[in-house]
């Protein structure tokens, strides 16, 4: 099939191209850019696109899909409907399930689940046996079913002297140590430790919880080698010591996520556990500190930390209901509202942190605008207003904090492996 876009503005920084074109494509490859000849035209379906920016496909590498254990939540297909949905043609899943993703056969299921979708869905793995910080997971075993790196997602690796093993061990694959930084001493706050805190009569995770363990991976790599990423990073201390690593020249990278640079610890007076997450939502000097990262490029990339729970379950009191968020169908929109339109990032730098940084981090492929190679695209409109309505994401959960947000900027089409998402549809291509 051919399928013409017409009219767009192409931004690819890895390229330095920023040019309004045609893209032209065949049977899912590019192949042609630029004005198109009329020749070309011929059984073409065309699509105006004027005022839409073309990118190349974007990633969020940090989801969570539930499955196997939760699929009640959300499944891998639910949860890529929702990636596509929210402009992304890749993702990277969490080994939080049930089973944990700890073995080859946990891989090969979830990858089994996604290989005909348009968004391609990539596997972390455990760090230890059922993430319990005590065994390594077989590691060897979980690469060559296709894992781009591992963690032990919802806790840091629980001792130096295990962390000194999996670095060690991940060097010889060249895979990244994800870490969930919170000093396991200080884990059951509800809220971030404050002023706040104390009026709510909540219990509360003070920020030096996540500080301590990014202070002791950073001191871990120093020392052995090896490559860290810190997850959801979220306090003004965190920011600045990731900031001085790199510096020194240490393999440190860092995500943040929309809800950690839009929202402050004020949201929880409502006692709303829409806006309960781990880490927690912190104060604004942390918030101002996420995005000075975000801007001088100490924090490498965006990510939603999509976390889908029942309503039941967020209906809870809120000391008892899980900890996190959906974001997905979100995070785009946020990310271009309050970073492109409050002028913190350039559209280069956004594209670059979901684009090409993390497919950096992870060691894969980075797709690019270019004539001959496979159409993995994003198409956003920046000026576009909305309103966010989770009654109509495609994911299986809703326990999103900004229901009813009015947003400006948000992805309308995605392509990807002969297919494309716009209108609300998936179509091959």
């Amino acid at each position: 099939m051919k399928i013409l876009l017409k009219d767009l503005q192409v931004i690819d920084p890895s390229l330095k191209l920023n040019e309004k074109m045609d893209v032209l494509i065949e049977d899912g490859i590019i192949t042609s850019l630029g004005k198109t000849n009329p020749k070309e035209l011929k059984d073409a379906k065309v699509i105006e696109l004027d005022g839409k920016i073309c990118t190349p496909g974007f990633y969020d590498m940090h989801v969570h899909f539930r499955e196997p254990g939760r699929e009640d939540e959300e499944t891998v297909i639910t949860g890529s409907n929702s990636a596509a949905a929210g402009g992304f043609t890749g993702v990277a899943c969490m080994p939080n399930t049930s089973p944990d993703i700890d073995s080859a056969e946990v891989v090969n299921l979830i990858k089994e689940r996604a290989k005909n979708h348009l968004v391609n869905v990539d596997v972390i793995g455990a760090a230890t046996l059922k993430r319990s910080g005590e065994a390594l997971s077989p590691i060897a075993e979980m690469v060559e079913a296709g894992i781009v790196a591992v963690t032990d997602d919802g806790a840091p690796i629980r001792t130096a002297s295990i962390l000194r093993n999996v670095l060690e061990y991940c060097q010889m694959y060249n895979i990244p140590v994800i870490e969930h930084c919170e000093e396991p001493s200080f884990t059951d706050g509800a809220m971030n430790e404050s002023e706040i805190s104390t009026q709510l009569g909540l219990p509360s995770k003070p920020t030096i919880s996540e500080d301590l363990i990014v202070m002791r991976d950073i001191i871990m790599v120093e020392y052995c080698g090896g490559r860290v990423h810190i997850s959801h990073i979220s306090s003004e201390k965190s920011v600045e010591l990731v900031r001085q690593a790199k510096k020194r020249g240490l393999n440190i990278t860092a995500e943040a996520t929309p809800h950690h640079f839009t929202l402050t610890e004020d949201s929880l007076k409502t006692y709303d556990t829409n806006y309960k997450m781990n880490p927690p939502l912190r104060s604004q000097k942390d918030v101002e500190a996420v995005i000075a990262g975000l801007k001088d490029g100490t924090i490498d990339c965006i990510a939603s930390d999509h976390a889908p729970h029942s309503i039941e379950e967020k209906e809870m009191e809120f000391i008892y209901a899980p900890d996190g968020v959906i974001g997905l169908e979100t995070e785009v929109g946020l990310a271009l509202t309050e970073l492109y339109h409050k002028k913190h990032l350039t559209l280069e730098q956004i594209i670059e942190k979901f684009a090409i940084n993390p497919r950096k981090i992870l060691g894969l492929e980075i797709p690019s605008v270019e004539t001959g190679k496979k159409a993995d695209l994003t198409i956003i409109d920046p000026n576009l207003v909305w309103t966010v309505d989770v009654s109509k994401f495609k994911s299986k959960s809703k326990n999103s904090p900004f229901d009813k947000k009015l947003l400006t900027g948000k992805s309308v089409a995605v392509i990807n492996r002969g297919q494309m998402y716009y209108d609300g549809e998936f179509v091959k291509i």
